[in-house]
């Protein structure tokens, strides 16, 4: 997109900015099926007048609403000529992005074309791509260091972007297996009193690991490769005592683990190994009293060399916004009642600093 003519009206404090798309873009890709990727740019600066005729697109407004308008089409345009099309939440996440930017609460660093191309894995028909800027960076920490947790609310990608991460790195021949592990907590239930024997009893609190392996290979495959060893799934009972080499290893609702069954965890770490923790601690589901391992580990190894802790928060939340929304109400309601997930905080705090 070219920028063909700026002015300023020094009496009204306004700016204009005109661009030109492409002919090799139609506009319906940049504007949106009905104009909806234009509706949410109007929605985010609604004191600007942007105004379409044919491929010409310009704003009016304040010169700092033009100047990221005219950044959000760049950007736009950026990730279209990678033949990836734009959708409505693509858009509100570059235009957050820029804000955030623009008001000095990130680094800027990452432009959101940069974020929003980075192919991590394409499968059956679809690629696998961080969505926001924190999962991003999540993504590449994963690449540079050996030991990463990933920490924040339901819906933000922490597993999922690492179970890509793991499955490309088996193909690619960086690792010869996966392993994927869970503590088998509950929430509410005991195992015992289930039906079953210990793998029918187990096995639905391994099924989200499956459901996202599933999304990531041929289904037919997977059997073939948990029947060679290749791909595991195990609670994480079962690693106890191994070492664990040349493998790519989750260990996912890590919020569940005691701090013995985190630092068992951690020890098993072989040659050319990998891995990743992920969890949150806003969801705990241990008994009253009892430390969660996750709330611990983020003091003691902090400042490690070669242990990464990425953050991500409810702005990173990929499901339906209202999760984000959910998310965000219970913190403000702990926040504001003294509580921790609608309950005592008290067992949080002593957790937390590791007693």
């Amino acid at each position: 997109m070219t920028q063909s003519s700026t002015a300023h009206t020094a009496a009204q404090e306004q700016a204009r900015a005109q661009f030109t798309v492409p002919a090799q873009h139609p506009m319906v890709t940049v504007l949106g099926s009905g104009d909806s990727l234009l509706r949410v740019i109007e929605k985010a600066f609604p004191a600007a007048d942007i105004h379409v005729r044919g491929n010409e697109i310009s704003a009016v407004g304040d010169p700092k609403d033009v100047a990221l308008i005219s950044r959000v089409f760049d950007e736009m345009m950026l990730v279209l000529r990678t033949g990836q099309p734009m959708t409505e939440d693509a858009v509100e996440r570059s235009i957050a992005m820029l804000k955030a930017s623009e008001n000095g609460e990130s680094d800027g660093q990452e432009t959101p074309a940069q974020v929003l191309t980075q192919n991590i894995l394409s499968s059956r028909g679809r690629t696998i791509r961080p969505k926001t800027l924190n999962q991003k960076r999540y993504v590449d920490a994963i690449d540079k260091h050996t030991v990463v947790f990933g920490i924040g609310p339901a819906g933000t990608g922490k597993t999922y972007l690492a179970m890509a991460k793991a499955v490309q790195a088996l193909q690619s021949k960086q690792v010869n297996r996966i392993i994927l592990t869970r503590p088998a907590v509950e929430a509410g239930e005991r195992l015992g009193f289930l039906p079953g024997t210990l793998y029918e009893k187990i096995d639905p609190y391994l099924r989200p690991l499956y459901d996202a392996l599933h999304d990531m290979l041929d289904p037919d495959s997977i059997p073939r490769l948990m029947a060679a060893g290749t791909i595991e799934v195990a609670p994480l009972a079962y690693m106890r005592g191994r070492t664990l080499n040349d493998a790519f290893i989750i260990l996912d609702e890590a919020q569940n683990t005691s701090p013995e069954q985190m630092k068992m965890f951690l020890t098993r770490l072989g040659f050319d190994s990998k891995i990743v923790i992920t969890g949150d601690v806003t969801q705990v589901d241990l008994p009253d009293g009892q430390k969660s391992g996750l709330r611990q580990v983020q003091d003691i190894l902090d400042g490690v060399e070669d242990v990464h802790f990425s953050r991500l928060s409810s702005h990173d939340v990929v499901r339906h916004k209202l999760v984000g929304r959910i998310v965000d109400a219970y913190e403000k309601y702990d926040t504001t009642h003294g509580t921790q997930n609608g309950g005592n905080k008290s067992r949080g705090k002593s957790v937390h600093k590791g007693k």
